[in-house]
């Protein structure tokens, strides 16, 4: 199956990183908050250990958001793809949220897949590689993207802001629709997403305007934005006609809406 930009299934709210700020990000705790207030469809950042088994993790290091310091030791680098999945699912990566949230795990892609497929949700599933492993981890998230959601009506949205990612991707599993991340319009933005087979690009939310826009829709693209938190900035990116708006504000925007 060859996946285009006219087959969108995806609502237009996405819930970044589960639940946005109000829980611990890229945590299946997470995905179940922000499903509570009525989002189908989340965000989420997926990395490799070294043993490459995908789990969910934004940073490349550690200690943000786990207590990795007190369970690996000082010693111990600090890289989460440095770490075999034994020792990275050790970790509690809830505590530096809450009280609430302490002893909740890092997910493995697989549990995400299972959690998703089972309530009927769906995925946009950043591609963040441990740096240096940029074209490997887009093939192997992209192979197990391609088991997990063999069956599914509606496959996750692969995105990155790494090229040589997309192209794992691309070549791993051509199938599965993908999304070239923007943090500013570079020269060749367009040429790059084309060429990587992209469905859809989604850029920081201050780049849309009316011309961007017609440019990527002329091209066959659909335009997200990310990470968008302020009610004035929503209504524009509305009013232009933005396919997915990303936010952290899971408790302000409805996703009826």
């Amino acid at each position: 199956m060859t996946f285009s930009a006219d087959q969108w299934p995806y609502p237009r709210w996405i819930a970044h990183r589960g639940a946005g700020r109000l829980a611990p990000e890229n945590t299946l705790a997470a995905f179940r908050l922000g499903a509570s207030f009525g989002y189908r469809m989340f965000e989420c950042d997926v990395k490799l250990s070294n043993d490459d088994v995908p789990f969910l993790m934004h940073d490349s290091t550690l200690e943000r958001t786990t207590n990795a310091i007190a369970v690996l030791g000082d010693t111990a680098s600090r890289m989460g793809g440095d770490h075999p999945w034994h020792a990275l699912s050790q970790l509690d990566a809830g505590s530096w949220h809450t009280r609430a949230y302490a002893g909740e795990p890092l997910p493995t892609l697989d549990a995400v897949a299972r959690y998703c497929l089972r309530n009927g949700y769906l995925l946009n599933l950043e591609i963040k590689p441990t740096p240096g492993t940029e074209r490997h981890t887009g093939e192997v998230v992209s192979r197990h993207a391609a088991r997990l959601w063999e069956q599914a009506a509606a496959p996750p949205l692969l995105t990155s802001f790494q090229p040589e990612a997309l192209q794992g991707a691309q070549t791993a599993a051509p199938m599965l629709p993908r999304g070239l991340l923007l943090d500013t319009f570079r020269t060749g933005w367009l040429d790059t997403a084309l060429t990587l087979g992209c469905v859809a690009v989604v850029c920081n939310h201050a780049l849309w305007d009316t011309a961007s826009v017609i440019q990527a829709r002329s091209a066959g693209l659909r335009a997200l934005s990310y990470t968008v938190n302020d009610e004035w900035a929503a209504q524009r990116l509305i009013d232009l006609g933005i396919d997915g708006i990303i936010t952290d504000r899971v408790d302000l925007f409805s996703p009826a809406a």
